[in-house]
């Protein structure tokens, strides 16, 4: 191993690492895409920001790993110890977890989708990460890359999402009551049957959002929000959102350089 340039940012993308002992190394935003570390030690190991997707991590020991922000879509870590490892707003995706220890483990805000496997009997949609089914009441998600991101059913009553980046996710038939989406990015989610009574939408990015189903009648406010080319947006809905102050239809959204008025008269056009 010493012969291998192990340090920050290192590029070993498809290396073959298996059973290293890397433990305690500082691998600071590394590219360990595609990397064989079958049973290797990472015990202590600082891989914030790492690229690990598709990598082989299958029984190697990531107890106290520093995994904070870490790529790991697609990567199978079964039968891996990851006792004490800090995750937070790590992107599990796709990943392997059969059979992993998650003794301690920080997954505070750890991005999962449907294919992630998760080991038996761990109560996934509850510890704070996200993905579809999620347990988010109140969570503080401002500013969150969550684009493209399966957040189906999720449930996120009073959450902060302020200036998250939500383009293309998937929230059909998510709770969003009293969520905060102000200067959120909307752009072409999937809002369908989603609950968003009290969410306030000051100033956010809903153009070309599918609204089928929600019930817009006591959504909260939406100065400077842009609806157009809404889909779903029922007459009635459009009524009911003409129906706030002229003050809040009437405020610019910066972004998209449209009041809400104007964006909502597009959709009788």
């Amino acid at each position: 191993m010493d012969s291998l340039h192990i340090s920050p940012r290192a590029n070993l993308a498809n290396a073959n690492l298996a059973d290293a002992d890397l433990s305690g190394k500082d691998l600071y935003k590394a590219n360990l895409s595609g990397a064989n570390l079958t049973g290797a030690n990472l015990q202590g190991t600082g891989l914030v920001g790492a690229n690990l997707s598709d990598a082989n991590l299958i029984g190697v020991n990531l107890q106290l790993a520093d995994l904070r922000g870490a790529m790991l879509r697609g990567a199978n870590l079964t039968h891996a110890d990851l006792t004490g490892a800090y995750l937070f707003r790590s992107d599990l995706q796709g990943a392997v977890l059969t059979g992993v220890v998650l003794t301690d483990a920080a997954l505070k805000l750890a991005l999962y989708d449907q294919k992630t496997q998760w080991p038996e009997g761990f109560r996934y949609k509850r510890c704070g990460a996200v993905g579809p089914g999620a347990a988010l009441n109140g969570a503080y998600l401002n500013t969150a890359n969550l684009k493209d991101a399966d957040l189906s059913g999720a449930m996120l009553l009073g959450a902060y999402l302020s200036g998250a980046n939500l383009a293309g996710a998937n929230l059909s038939g998510a709770g969003l009551a009293g969520a905060n989406l102000q200067k959120a990015f909307l752009t072409g989610a999937n809002l369908s049957g989603a609950s968003l009574a009290g969410a306030e939408l000051q100033r956010a990015d809903l153009r070309a959002t599918n609204l089928t189903d929600v019930d817009m009648t006591s959504v909260g406010s939406i100065a400077g929000a842009d609806f157009s080319g809404a889909v779903g947006l029922t007459e009635t809905g459009c009524s009911k959102l003409l129906s706030h102050s002229q003050t809040e239809l009437n405020e610019w959204n910066a972004y998209t350089r449209k009041t809400t008025l104007q964006s909502l008269e597009e959709q009788g056009k």
